[in-house]
């Protein structure tokens, strides 16, 4: 060992990048104890995360296979693929890579230690070429990328008791070992892109530097796999830890235990939790991924902090990004988790949804919303604020309620969430600062149908909570913003309304307007990951999918011709038809995905279809009736995968670019697999069993489609101020402090004083009465602040105006 080079020269490497994010499979052991979790893609491990499921440790582990002389053969690049799940449901693999031209097969048999953090991968190598040539060497190569960076990682060259192992670490306490089943040939530690161990196998079809130790970099390890020695089949085991010597413990005890009994208590453990949900399964389905699904939403739950999901196992064109994407899609959107836990409700996983509730009651900030995204402990990680994240999980409460996993009396225990989350939107609502999307801000018909939902279903709560002047105000506010949707969102004089031939439509979104003018529809808005030049539009040019949550919430009737109107500008925009069906884009002109050449998003770009949209568009169809339509596109949501039962977030919609791995329909590269589109799934799949749309709200469908509840109230506020109040309606001042309203109807020749009430939600009220009002009187009205003891000093106006 003396005579072995120490230090691999090559520092610090290229620069890291992360790795393909159309997975082909992910898993973790479904216990609390084994705390990694594993990804893959191209035949191969990728990312291995660790002790976090928002924490990714590695890049790859592949194989590359020589015969000493003059063959060099990656596995991942150079074979062809088939991956089958070891049993429905149950998120073990087995592998069979066959070189292209038929010269070796890898079979591997890939799961995780139940009881350690280790995962484990059964190979078997087969050379099939003819007898006599020289024997096939088989090398595994490791790139390590702990603690989320590829950079700053030391790798090298030690043993564990005695046992050789291939190590590496970082420089904020994770760590890694690598050991074989039987001792390694030869091993080397090298910087990537220049001392690695692929770089001197394709140079001379072997180990010759077998450097001992690489520091501070972005680095790899190699080991070759005595072949003769294991005839052929081998357990490689790959382990963490706090430090080298943990991790080597985990993995020299995975190889000292029984193989067999790690994989059945693995694949028994799925099992078990399978058996417990509902069975929704479709037997005669040809791409049926109801099994799939529900382990996808499980497997990516935290185990240490409960009910904590992420959005996925993946780094959207991950091949493109270094360590500057910090977060790629493993982390925590508020959004996705209601989702996430809807899933798991309507496969009847009832313990799993309440974990996520529990989880949403824990991270919700002192001010009442959610961060836009976050890590699992709770720290936010983007900045932005999307009102509907602050909505959902009251949504969920009421969810919950219905599938009778949170009684009435239960809902007192969660009303300080929901009246923290509820004053949330009522102080900062309507207007949402971004979209679902995370792009712009404005009125957003999604965005809008979630708030009122939420409003709706907080009030309740409220009742429920003895809250009667909280839950009444809320409930007059989501009449107040339901009448005024339409106002801020529908447009009756765009360009696609002329070219589609129909009255007029919904747009994606609408800037704010602060006054109350008429619609803000025909203002611009900024597209977000367009060039610039070409990221300003009229709202009224952009349409969205995202008008159908006004049906899919309750707030409108799937007949209504407003909705039918823009339905068929959706479809004429919007909608991309593949061979699997039809799938539709986010909205016109996106700039989020592949450029048109194939080339990876790198802040601009085009965006492709997702096929979540098809989900959602399939419950439309199912509230209009047309059972066979939802039916299709669930089938078209099931063929949208690349063959391994993963959803992706995008499909490509070009002609096939096989040197990009782009092909019609198939995923491109953004995030595979998206928890939300799996989540979206399954909610279908129940949806088409029960006949209705399973996560649709009762009070929106009872109030607005039944009722046709209209509001009595036109409200001011600071941050909107109305210029106008129709006839009819009573004038609502609402303020966030205590105050005596001094106001006139007839410019001060009398004058009236009204204090404000409290609605226990940080808004206070004064009601003028201007439903009498003729049109044409004028209202002035100012505030004199009792906790200051001072005046506002400025007169407000507000004129009644006929409707």
């Amino acid at each position: 060992m003396s005579d072995l080079p120490l230090y691999a020269p090559g520092w610090p490497g290229i620069p890291p990048r992360w790795t393909s994010s159309a997975k082909i499979g992910i898993g973790t052991a479904l216990n609390r104890t084994s705390k990694v979790w594993f990804t893959l893609s191209h035949g191969i491990l990728n990312e291995i995360y660790y002790p976090r499921v928002d924490i990714a440790c590695t890049r790859d582990l592949g194989l590359i296979v020589t015969d000493g002389a003059g063959i060099f053969s990656e596995e991942k690049r150079h074979c062809r693929f088939e991956v089958n799940p070891v049993e429905s449901g149950v998120p073990a693999y087995r592998l069979i890579n066959t070189e292209l031209g038929g010269r070796y097969r890898v079979e591997k048999e890939i799961f995780a230690d139940p009881h350690r953090n280790v995962v484990v991968q059964k190979i078997r190598f087969a050379d099939l070429r003819p007898n006599g040539q020289p024997g096939l060497r088989l090398f595994a190569l490791l790139a390590p990328h702990l603690g989320n960076e590829g950079a700053g990682n030391t790798a090298w060259v030690g043993d564990y008791k005695g046992v050789p192992l291939l190590y590496a670490s970082s420089h904020d306490g994770f760590a890694l070992a690598l050991a074989c089943s039987v001792p390694w040939k030869k091993r080397s530690a090298g910087f990537a892109g220049y001392s690695d161990g692929w770089q001197d196998l394709n140079r001379n079809y072997q180990l010759t530097n077998e450097y001992q130790r690489a520091e501070n970099g972005n680095v790899a390890l190699t080991g070759e796999i005595d072949l003769a020695a294991s005839n052929g089949e081998v357990v490689l085991a790959l382990g963490f830890g706090g430090n080298w010597a943990e991790a080597g413990e985990q993995v020299r005890a995975t190889l000292l235990d029984d193989y067999n009994a790690l994989f059945r208590d693995y694949v028994s453990q799925w099992k078990g939790w399978q058996k417990t949900l509902m069975p929704l399964d479709r037997p005669a389905a040809e791409h049926d991924l109801y099994r799939a699904s529900v382990a996808v939403l499980r497997a990516h739950e935290s185990k240490d902090f409960l009910g904590g999901v992420i959005a996925s196992l993946s780094i959207p064109w991950g091949f493109n990004k270094g360590d500057e994407d910090l977060g790629g899609y493993h982390l925590v959107w508020p959004r996705d988790l209601v989702e996430t836990a809807a899933g798991f409700l309507a496969a009847g996983a009832v313990g799993d949804a309440v974990r996520v509730l529990h989880y949403l009651e824990t991270t919700q900030e002192a001010d009442g919303r959610w961060p836009q995204n976050m890590w699992l402990d709770g720290r936010p990680y983007w900045n932005g604020l999307q009102m509907d994240e602050a909505a959902f999980p009251i949504l969920l409460v009421d969810l919950l309620r219905r599938e009778g996993a949170v009684t009435t009396g239960d809902l007192k225990r969660w009303w300080p969430m929901v009246r923290r989350a509820a004053g949330f939107i009522a102080v900062n609502g309507p207007v949402t600062q971004q979209d679902r999307w995370e792009e712009d801000g404005g009125y957003s018909p999604f965005t809008l149908a979630v708030e009122v939902a939420g409003l709706l279903a907080a009030a309740d709560i409220a009742d429920a909570a003895s809250a009667s002047a909280s839950a009444s105000y809320l409930r007059e506010l989501a009449d107040n913003w339901n009448e005024n949707i339409e106002r801020w969102t529908y447009s009756s004089n765009g360009d696609l309304a002329r070219q589609v031939g129909v009255d007029g439509y919904y747009v994606r979104i609408a800037p704010e307007e602060t006054d109350c003018d008429d619609s803000p529809t025909e203002d611009f808005v900024v597209i977000k990951n367009r060039p610039r030049g070409e990221d300003r539009q009229r709202a009224s040019h952009i349409i969205s999918p995202d008008a159908l949550a006004l049906v899919r919430f309750g707030l409108r009737a799937p007949d209504d011709p407003r909705i039918l109107n823009t339905i068929k500008v959706i479809d004429a925009v919007l909608r991309a038809k593949l061979p699997q069906g039809p799938v539709w884009y986010r909205y016109n002109d996106d700039g989020y995905g592949e450029h048109a050449d194939g080339a990876p998003f790198d802040g601009t770009g085009i965006g492709r279809p997702w096929p979540l949209l098809a989900g959602e568009r399939a419950h439309y169809e199912l509230d209009a009736g047309n059972v066979t339509g939802a039916q299709d596109l669930l089938r078209t949501v099931e063929a949208s995968t690349n063959g391994s039962r993963l959803l992706p977030e995008q499909v490509w919609d070009g002609n096939d670019i096989p040197d990009r791995e782009l092909f019609l329909g198939k995923p491109s590269g953004s995030a595979c697999p998206l928890v939300w589109a799996h989540s979206e799934y399954i909610k279908l799949v129940r949806s088409l069993k029960d006949g209705k749309i399973f996560d649709q709200p009762p009070q929106t469908v009872k109030r607005y489609r039944m009722e046709k509840r209209k509001s009595v109230f036109w409200e001011w506020r600071f941050n909107n101020k109305c210029r106008v109040v129709p006839n009819g309606k009573t004038l609502r001042l609402a303020v966030q402090a205590p105050a005596m309203v001094h106001w006139s109807s007839d410019g001060w020749q009398t004058a009236h004083d009204v204090q404000t009430r409290d609605t226990g939600l940080g808004i206070q009220i004064a009601d003028l009465p201007t439903s009498s009002l003729d049109p044409g009187h004028n209202v002035v009205f100012t505030f004199y602040w009792q906790q200051s003891g001072k005046w506002e000093g400025t007169n407000f106006s507000v004129t009644v105006q006929a409707e």
